[in-house]
């Protein structure tokens, strides 16, 4: 399933927790792709908690709670009881609804993952209780990751409904362009989509191409761009060396970009004839119409409308058509509150503009 189609997944399943319907999700992914991070969004965007344990590097206790001895008040009997973990969700510390994320579940030892069964399906552990608007979500990579899994046994399976986390350029662009990540990234991936994630487990990479590498990368143009003699090697210490290599390229390239400002102004500015240096007027333009939405309203209508001018210069279509497809994604309405939008419409009625909801 893409990224934003899960994030709507796991909205809804937080909303009916809060009704008392409760269904624990799974999440498979292979590495780098943003599954603990969706989780975080979606905690984030509703104004939840989310209680994160890595069961990886849990013992049963640390679920179960550990015994102590305890006096009965009735008959001074001494009996076993169970010390509740703190970590797990309280509503009066907490919060009455939130995340509860076992993350790395087919990384636990199978002691570990037995002591879950019960607090995934029945939502208790002795005495304990998770509260009613707490929804549970875990996540985990697939045994064919070269990650350190077991095999889900079928019981621990059968409570939890699946899902698939797969990779889409159009839903990461439409992340990158809200989180600031470095446009010239962002160009990049237009230009090599295949590389947004390329990791091959039979070959034991160690640096390989995902979205969270991705990111950092974003950080390390930052870190290192003063500092050419290291910026190379950094950038492939995050990637990979052939995808670095070819990163590099593209950035040394970006000198001959035309003028931003100019087109934002409404200038007359010809579209480079490179394909790479289209890639990256796009995704500038996309940033700015970013910034335009979030700045002066003044000038907002007038750049948004100049950028779907200049959406119609590209020789192919279907650039323009990505241009504002990918401008759609990252602002939504006040794009169709522009007076050039329904005339750049018209114009590519016979190209697909952007993906069903």
């Amino acid at each position: 399933m893409r990224p934003r189609h899960l994030k709507k997944v796991l909205e809804l399943e937080l909303a009916s927790a809060l009704d008392g319907h409760n269904t624990p999700v799974m999440i498979w992914g292979p590495p780098g792709v943003g599954k603990s991070q969706m989780v975080s969004m979606v905690a984030a965007d509703q104004g939840v908690p989310v209680i994160d344990l890595r069961l990886s590097q849990m013992e049963p206790s640390d679920l179960r709670g550990i015994p102590f001895r305890s006096e009965t008040a009735d008959c001074g009997n001494s009996v076993v009881e169970w010390a509740i973990p703190r970590l797990l969700p309280d509503a009066n510390r907490h919060g009455r609804a939130g995340i509860l994320f076992l993350d790395e579940i087919n990384s636990a030892l199978p002691a570990v993952s037995a002591a879950a069964y019960q607090l995934i399906l029945d939502r208790c552990l002795g005495e304990y209780r998770v509260p009613d608007g707490w929804v549970i979500i875990a996540a985990g990579n697939r045994q064919g990751d070269r990650g350190v899994t077991y095999a889900m046994p079928a019981p621990l399976a059968n409570r939890f409904t699946h899902f698939n986390f797969d990779i889409n350029l159009d839903d990461w662009v439409t992340w990158a362009h809200n989180s600031n990540i470095d446009e010239r990234v962002i160009a990049f991936l237009r230009f090599r989509p295949e590389l947004l994630f390329d990791f091959d487990p039979a070959t034991d990479p160690i640096a390989f191409p995902t979205p969270r590498s991705w990111e950092f990368v974003h950080h390390a143009l930052h870190k290192f761009e003063s500092l050419p003699e290291v910026l190379a090697g950094s950038l492939q210490a995050c990637v990979g060396k052939a995808a670095g290599v070819e990163l590099c390229a593209f950035i040394e390239n970006l000198q001959n970009l035309p003028d931003i400002n100019g087109i934002l102004e409404g200038s007359d500015v010809p579209v480079p004839e490179s394909i790479d240096l289209q890639y990256a007027v796009a995704s500038s333009l996309v940033g700015q119409a970013v910034k335009a939405v979030a700045g002066d309203p003044a000038k907002c209508s007038s750049r948004l409308g100049n950028i779907l001018e200049y959406a119609n210069k590209f020789p192919q279509r279907e650039m323009g058509v990505m241009l504002v497809s990918d401008v759609h994604r990252a602002i939504g309405a006040p794009l169709f509150a522009v007076p050039q939008f329904q005339a750049w419409a018209n114009q590519v009625a016979d190209v697909m503009l952007y993906d069903a909801p």
